[in-house]
């Protein structure tokens, strides 16, 4: 369970993501190129879990919060550890089809 689940249940975090998003907020989708092209959410950036920390830089200069996603949440755990590291206002939205669907 994650820090904002824990914080305000599920019902809440997706409320509080889908709000984020509204005010600007980008998607990363840190699943391959492969797994990309297979379906991901309108407007998502696709950078690789692998390549996270390496364009880290570039995304703290767009100065948005990120809402970062994969298939099952895993890895979009794993980036955000990596983003916030590096400074950047990042969360955990989980896996990429159950979060399009609650920011519809």
């Amino acid at each position: 369970m994650g820090l904002l689940d824990s914080l305000f249940g599920a019902s809440k975090k997706a409320a509080y993501l889908k709000e984020l998003y509204s005010n600007g907020a980008l998607i990363v989708d840190v699943r391959t190129p492969e797994e990309f092209r297979t379906g991901h959410i309108k407007n998502s950036i696709n950078i690789p879990l692998q390549s996270i920390t390496q364009k880290a830089t570039d995304l703290k200069k767009k100065n948005k919060p990120l809402i970062v996603v994969c298939l099952s949440g895993g890895r979009s755990s794993m980036a955000v550890t990596a983003l916030k590291s590096a400074g950047i206002e990042a969360y955990n939205g989980g896996d990429w089809s159950g979060l399009e669907s609650k920011l519809k």
